[in-house]
């Protein structure tokens, strides 16, 4: 499909090839171009190259490796301290209080495909919020 303007494009971190196509799937429906890596490590990488600027996150929690989606979502913020960040999870989400970035939003799998593109939307439209 050919599209003519740039469309915005969302880093997924995602170790599971099954969620993997479920989500690049909504968010191909949905209108948003995707970058799809397996790991953390790979994740931060791109955030820190100068490649591709990316619009939002969209992170699994529990991830193989050193790091988890918490620290990829810190990371994402130091670069940007109003970078759109979404949790995945299944089993994580009690710890999102203590552990997630301010103003992000967490699924908890398994949810519906126009519930994650509507909380990419949301974030988007939304830009940095004003601090209290």
């Amino acid at each position: 499909m050919q599209r003519g303007q740039e469309l915005p494009t969302v880093l997924v971190v995602e170790d599971d090839p099954l969620l993997q196509g479920f989500v690049e799937d909504a968010l191909d429906e949905g209108g948003f171009n995707f970058a799809m890596v397996g790991s953390a490590e790979e994740a931060v990488t791109l955030l820190k190259g100068t490649k591709i600027t990316f619009c939002a996150l969209i992170t699994d929690i529990n991830l193989p490796g050193g790091m988890d989606g918490w620290e990829i979502a810190r990371t994402a913020r130091k670069i940007d301290a109003g970078f759109p960040v979404i949790y995945m999870t299944g089993a994580a989400g009690a710890e999102w209080p203590s552990k997630g970035v301010p103003n992000s939003i967490l699924l908890k799998k398994p949810f519906a495909p126009a519930q994650l593109v509507t909380a990419v939307s949301q974030l988007l439209n939304a830009g940095t919020p004003p601090t209290a």
